[in-house]
């Protein structure tokens, strides 16, 4: 059966393609019973309506903000911290009546051609590493933009935190209760799907700005109060989850002399720091203290940690889009705050 198109219904009534077209964008351009004439016609034969991506193309207007990251939908979906995010870039989104298409772009997918073909008004980029072709594509699309997290790019809005002064607030948190044995455990420093011990060389040479800083924090911290950095254990994960965690866990206590406070700069991360101090019988905070990052999976495990303000990030970024961007500052950052709960104390004499 032949396709039914406006030239079909066109046809049909001894009117222009134009005309037909009216009746489903332009009303108004249109009597009410020559609307009408048209609309019943095109029920008649089968047809739904024009090509809603053709017509967003032809108008200019998609009715859509493009969300790209660098991560799988699985796991956006899985992760707390994302969760929050989009929580509030979907709210803004839908106060103003357009759709959000997310661009997933998982560790290691090197492809731009997704940003090439994405039919939307705008591109909120959330931790894209350092130099991905993707945001050469999305900087040529010459559509509103906004960074989120990482990376950051001179003249184009950025929302985040200070993500520097949030790693040594959290280091100068088990500094200041006596701790000078730490350990870190962190993911989302490369893209090449290494798990273990991280010298001084790979830490310094992260891809992800902003768990750059973030580790550049804790070192600060760490040399503010004489202790020796390239002393520090530092694991490092591929992947944010909770067994992840559990293995960087195991390996920083069960060494000589073993770390009585660790860094984790996610929750899930630190959630599994906790399992596997219980596997080797260790208590907690009384053998080893331990923080996370962000407040999104904290508070039932007693978890201290570093809470961001996700869903409010998420909505500015969206209301920032959906204004085009006008009058707002290059740089917002948002403020975070220290959560004390009871996986941290003093260590023991």
């Amino acid at each position: 059966m032949p396709k039914v198109t406006l030239q079909t219904i066109a046809d049909r009534l001894g009117v222009s393609r134009a005309t037909v077209s009216y009746a489903f964008s332009r009303p108004d351009q249109l009597s009410d019973g020559l609307r009408r004439r048209i609309l019943e016609v095109a029920d008649e034969l089968g047809y739904a309506g024009p090509n809603p991506t053709a017509r967003s193309l032809r108008l200019g207007r998609a009715g859509a903000l493009g969300l790209l990251f660098s991560e799988t939908l699985a796991y956006a979906f899985a992760d707390p911290y994302s969760i929050g995010f989009f929580q509030g870039l979907a709210t803004a989104a839908e106060d103003a009546g357009v759709g959000l298409l997310i661009l997933p772009l998982p560790h290691g997918d090197r492809r731009s051609d997704t940003v090439k073909g994405a039919v939307v008004d705008a591109f909120c980029v959330m931790s894209l590493p350092d130099g991905h072709p993707a945001l050469a594509e999305v900087l040529a699309r010459k559509l509103p933009v906004v960074f989120v997290d990482e990376p950051y790019v001179p003249g184009h809005p950025f929302l985040g935190i200070d993500e520097p002064a949030a790693g040594a607030t959290a280091a100068r948190h088990v500094l200041g209760l006596g701790h000078r044995r730490l350990g870190v455990a962190m993911v989302g420093l490369h893209e090449d799907g290494h798990n273990g011990w991280a010298d001084q060389e790979r830490q310094e040479g992260a891809v992800f700005a902003a768990m750059r800083a973030r580790r550049g924090g804790y070192q600060r911290a760490c040399e503010e109060a004489g202790v020796d950095w390239a002393e520090v254990p530092f694991y490092e994960l591929a992947r944010n989850s909770r067994e992840a965690g559990r293995r960087a866990g195991h390996a920083l206590l069960e060494r000589e002399p073993r770390p009585t406070a660790i860094l984790t700069n996610t929750d899930v991360l630190a959630l599994g720091i906790l399992d596997a101090a219980a596997d080797l019988g260790l208590r907690v905070p009384d053998d080893v203290s331990v923080v996370g990052f962000s407040d999104s999976a904290a508070e039932e495990a007693g978890l201290t940690t570093i809470r961001q303000a996700k869903q409010e990030i998420g909505a500015a970024a969206g209301r920032l889009l959906l204004s085009g961007g006008a009058a707002e500052p290059e740089r917002v950052l948002f403020p975070y705050e220290l959560i004390v709960r009871d996986s941290t104390a003093p260590p023991r004499s």
